[in-house]
């Protein structure tokens, strides 16, 4: 089958995409408009930050668009990971239970779940305990057990999958469990991993009862301009304990400069709905060439999707190397660099990763991930442009 026809297939499916990208796109710029933004706000600051209009503006208008009470907004939070350990950390004590109705948390987070004498949330006193998703919904019997036992201080839902073989969970769906949760545990926290799936649906989970999302910069929310950075967005209660993580204690976020400027946080953010909507469509178009091939998709392309991620089930070792190849070939950056699986820092098997991104490893860029291990399950991302995505979509239906 040809590109164009698989694209007229899916025509149906980009509209849908455009109706959500318009909708998020009249939402950023209405709280932009209702902050007031203006050009003195993209200024840097130096030293202790104070009276950071351009910070204390960015913070606030994350918060809005994500229907959120308060927000903490920074080129400070390196990565997703230390976004999240910096949130959990915030809200837990010594004695406090940490419960995730995920599963496992993404493999980075591990070592600070359960590390040894590293700092992890283990070695200051905090019981660390899971529940499995039964298929790709919640156990809500299991939940309803394990919660009125450990009185958990932390609910936490990963959104996306990392690398386990599941659907992204939508915002309906995390909604239903954080209702359930908070009538068994009214006091509880209910932390959302929104990485991956920002602006995928028209409303977020902090307006459907989570008390924290959080989510990297270099990701959805940044829209392929944010360099580097993190948001915690949340209930007022809860960014104020963070923000005294983030920080300290006497300080919050009263203090936090950046000298380069925040022009391109605002500018990603801005751009980040028909971003967004570019990445899903260059998803869809690749996910049903790789259908058309013989190979199972998650979610399969005639399913919702909830964030921008779609696996792609290769089965093997060799096609599994050869389609991350490709990816990294069609890349604007490194295009001649062959990636090879690697002993990658934080993950127990080989990882091998095609990330020819302008950013760092920024996955609303295209790329491609995975672990090299059975069932060979190919983790593709990102788009900046539909067109970058078509060019690749066209290369893998003449090589598979």
């Amino acid at each position: 089958m040809t590109i164009a026809q698989i694209e007229e297939q899916l025509k149906e499916q980009f509209s849908q995409i455009d109706e959500v990208s318009f909708f998020n796109q009249k939402k950023v710029i209405e709280a932009f408009r209702e902050n007031r933004v203006s050009t003195n706000m993209f200024a840097g600051t130096t030293g202790y930050g104070y009276d950071d209009k351009g910070r204390d503006t960015l913070c606030k208008l994350y918060a809005d668009v994500f229907g959120a009470e308060a927000g903490i907004v920074s080129p400070l939070l390196t990565c997703g990971t230390h976004t999240i350990s910096t949130a959990l950390f915030g809200l837990l004590r010594p004695g406090d239970v940490l419960l995730s109705i995920t599963g496992d948390l993404y493999d980075t987070l591990q070592d600070t779940l359960l590390g040894k004498g590293n700092g992890s949330l283990q070695d200051f006193g905090v019981k660390y305990e899971k529940i499995e998703l039964s298929g790709d919904d919640f156990d809500f019997e299991q939940i309803q057990k394990r919660v009125k036992k450990l009185k958990p201080k932390v609910v936490f839902i990963q959104r996306s999958r990392g690398y386990s073989a599941r659907k992204a969970l939508s915002v309906e769906a995390i909604g239903k469990a954080c209702q359930f949760v908070k009538k068994l545990c009214p006091n509880c926290f209910l932390v959302v991993d929104n990485c991956y799936g920002e602006f995928v649906e028209k409303t977020e989970p902090t307006q459907h009862g989570a008390d924290v999302i959080i989510g990297s910069l270099i990701k959805n929310a940044g829209g392929g301009l944010a360099p580097t950075g993190g948001y915690i967005v949340g209930t007022a209660k809860a960014i104020d304990l963070i923000a005294k993580r983030f920080t300290c204690p006497s300080l919050g976020m009263e203090v936090g400069s950046f000298e380069m400027g925040y022009r391109i946080f605002y500018q990603g953010l801005f751009m980040a709905p028909h971003i967004v909507a570019q990445a899903l469509k260059g998803s869809l178009l690749i996910g049903k060439v790789m259908e058309e091939k013989g190979y199972k998709t998650l979610p399969a392309t005639n399913q919702p999707t909830s964030d921008i991620i779609r696996s792609i089930v290769i089965g093997n070792e060799e096609g599994l190397i050869k389609f991350v190849q490709t990816i990294q070939k069609f890349s604007p950056v490194d295009s001649f660099v062959t990636p090879m699986p690697w002993d990658m820092p934080g993950y127990d098997d080989q990882v091998i990763m095609a990330a020819g991104t302008f950013v760092s490893g920024a996955s609303i860029e295209m790329s491609c991930d995975s672990p090299v291990r059975a069932p060979y399950i190919a983790y593709f991302q990102g788009a900046l442009t539909y067109e970058h995505a078509k060019a690749v979509a066209e290369e893998l239906n003449n090589m598979f």
